[in-house]
């Protein structure tokens, strides 16, 4: 068998495929390969930048499963592989609570303006103390649009903080939050934290409009995808004081230019698409997608609820 690697993957599950067998790997990223042999790759494995394109399938007539070493597909042509009868195997709820941890820490320090504080200290500047601004989240309104693995986890635990938790899901939960509309979210959380698949419904699903109904006072937290928020509204929001502050992990544009305006602005906090990147759960997403891409090519049956197809 012959396994095509777009990307590093975590020693553990690397030293697995090695183990699995008469098993030729193919380390796609460091170009070490003659793209003729392509024609009989079995299997491809990705993380969440190498692409599995509708012509790279069709290059791999023997292609049989295409794995993501974590959750989200877009860089994956589902659509095309589930035409042409390739499993897609992905990782489902193994970045959930580190994804949610993460989302936590990026809402503690826009509410208490930790950045701020820590520049401030790192540059000898402990005057900065008599003007510094900030506030607890105990007591405020949590509003989850998403209430899927990661966020009924941040759910969970902002309740364990004293927050309020509000929800918008696409279906209504057997949970002890309160469901409400999303216009109704969006006017009564304090902290709206955005945990939502992107597709044609939810691209730019924060808008102007959208914008318009938060709470001048409210911050915004994106751990899911960039392009949820229209960058412009976006802006504007946080130019003209209608919204506070904004958190995420995601670029609206990757990889964005250091001068790019939003990474740029005060009030905001930008981290690298890097709440996945914990040693536990990278180790632990590679080794499971690997394990299931062995059982698969093997004809034993994979995890429950690794394979996702249209």
């Amino acid at each position: 068998m012959t396994i095509l690697l777009l990307e590093t993957i975590a020693p553990e599950a690397y030293q697995l495929l090695q183990a699995g067998g008469s098993i030729v790997l193919l380390n796609g990223f460091e170009n070490n390969y003659d793209s003729d042999v392509l024609h009989n790759v079995d299997a491809i494995i990705t993380r969440g930048i190498g692409k599995v394109t509708a012509d790279l399938i069709n290059t791999c007539p023997n292609l049989k499963v295409i794995a993501r070493c974590g959750v989200g597909l877009d860089n994956i042509d589902v659509r095309h592989a589930t035409a042409c009868q390739i499993k897609v195997v992905n990782a489902p709820g193994s970045n959930a609570a580190t994804v949610a941890e993460h989302t936590i820490a990026l809402m503690l320090m826009l509410q208490r303006n930790l950045y701020q504080a820590v520049s401030d200290v790192k540059k000898g500047n402990w005057a900065a103390r008599n003007t510094f601004v900030s506030d607890e989240v105990g007591g405020k309104t949590i509003g989850i649009l998403g209430l899927g693995n990661i966020g009924f986890r941040v759910a969970r635990i902002a309740e364990a903080l004293g927050m309020t938790v509000v929800y918008w899901s696409k279906s209504k939960k057997n949970v002890s939050y309160q469901y409400v509309s999303q216009a109704q979210l969006l006017a009564m959380a304090d902290v709206i934290s955005v945990h939502l698949e992107l597709n044609a419904q939810t691209q730019n699903l924060i808008n102007v409009d959208a914008l318009l109904c938060v709470k001048p006072t409210a911050i915004l937290i994106n751990t899911a995808r960039g392009q949820l928020i229209d960058k412009v509204a976006l802006l504007n929001a946080l130019n003209t004081g209608q919204l506070a502050g904004y958190g995420a992990d995601v670029p609206t544009s990757p990889p964005p230019h250091s001068t790019d305006p939003l990474i740029v602005h005060p009030k905001t906090l930008i981290t690298a698409h890097v709440s996945s990147l914990t040693a536990a759960t990278y180790r632990n997403m590679c080794v499971q997608t690997v394990k299931n891409v062995l059982a698969i090519l093997h004809n034993k049956p994979p995890q429950a609820n690794c394979i996702f197809n249209l």
